[in-house]
């Protein structure tokens, strides 16, 4: 299934464009962006390495939560949340898969408190002319495979990623209109409620 390599490999981020004399922005400032953004609600677009496009909803609360919202005819559903990362497919009516989350890129980002610092960790960190690129692993497990992520300034915003997983394999989501400190119901990141099937 395209949603579990996309998971269990590690990702990326990025998403806007920067006015043509920014510079390269310092790890220090990146990680002070991601350990204040709490609530993220955003639109996303997800390509897949065979070329498929995927459409959905994004919803984050910092530390350790996340929610993607595929559009139909997928309707499917990933939810990480208690250290865990559940996959459900619309389609199916099966229990979900499910993942420890450290072993999947969204722990880097959803980590309490990151450090894009930390030795090791970050592997690479450049400028393309509008937006900084950092490519970040698990430094206790590099063989996950990497996450880059993209900031955009004035204001930092990050504004996608790409996940290059273990195999291979290359996943894009690129991030749309975008709001954050929004309010979000724990509710809406519990794994257990949709096992049991509540509303």
């Amino acid at each position: 299934m395209m949603l579990k390599r996309f998971f269990l490999a590690p990702a990326l981020v990025a998403l806007t464009a920067l006015p043509a004399t920014a510079q390269k922005l310092s790890l220090d400032a990146l990680s002070a962006y991601l350990n204040g953004m709490k609530t993220v609600e955003a639109e996303f677009t997800q390509i897949s390495d065979d070329g498929s496009v995927q459409t959905g909803k994004l919803y984050i609360k910092r530390p350790g939560r996340m929610r993607f919202e595929y559009s139909p005819p997928d309707r499917a559903l990933v939810l990480a949340n208690n250290n865990t990362v559940a996959i459900f497919d619309g389609r199916s009516n099966q229990p979900p898969e499910s993942y420890p989350l450290k072993r999947t890129p969204l722990s880097i980002i959803l980590d309490r408190t990151v450090d894009l610092g930390r030795a090791n960790m970050v592997v690479g960190h450049d400028y393309d002319g509008t937006a900084t690129i950092v490519t970040a692993q698990d430094p206790e497990n590099p063989e996950y495979g990497n996450i880059q992520l993209k900031f955009t300034a004035d204001p930092v915003e990050l504004r996608q990623w790409i996940v290059n997983d273990n195999a291979g394999g290359r996943t894009t989501v690129i991030l749309g209109a975008t709001k954050t400190d929004v309010s979000l119901n724990n509710r809406i990141f519990d794994i257990q409620r949709l096992v049991r099937g509540d509303k």
